[in-house]
């Protein structure tokens, strides 16, 4: 049985609630690097399973780059405007709208596999899916632009 300083950092490095942490935990023998892999899996899982939801809210959010020249537009939809009006949401809206200033797409297809800006560990993506595992819904990225002056 795993303790609750375990399942509280398991929790702090991915966002998951306490229960799935633990449930993760048990299963991976309290090998904190295998409960990770677990929750990756089933996050990918519930992305999966909630890819066919319609997504009617959302947040526009903009990055302006400190010598004005460079920036990005980026419309980020969610199912329900409970998760669009969170803090987290809306800090994804922008890390992503900075990731288009920096790294700029042709389509949201060339987005999803970059490397996440903020973690080249992962791919944009993955980041949507973590945030899908976590808030229980279908996130996309419905529309941006890049600026370029």
């Amino acid at each position: 049985m795993p303790d609750l300083e375990t399942i509280k950092k398991l929790r702090s490095i991915c966002g998951a609630s306490m229960t799935d942490c633990k449930r993760a935990l048990v299963e991976a023998g309290d090998d904190l690097g295998k409960a990770l892999e677990i929750l990756k899996e089933r996050g990918a899982e519930i992305a999966e399973k909630k890819a066919s939801r319609e997504t009617k809210a959302g947040v526009v959010d903009v990055y302006l780059h400190s010598d004005r020249k460079l920036g990005a537009i980026v419309e980020l939809r969610t199912e329900t405007d409970f998760v669009a009006r969170t803090d987290e949401f809306k800090a994804l809206a922008h890390d992503l709208a900075m990731q288009i200033a920096a790294e700029g797409a042709e389509n949201t297809e060339e987005l999803l596999v970059q490397p996440f800006i903020k973690d080249q560990s992962k791919t944009v993506g993955d980041c949507i899916k973590e945030a899908t595992a976590k808030f229980g819904e279908k996130i996309e990225v419905a529309k941006f632009y890049r600026i370029n002056l």
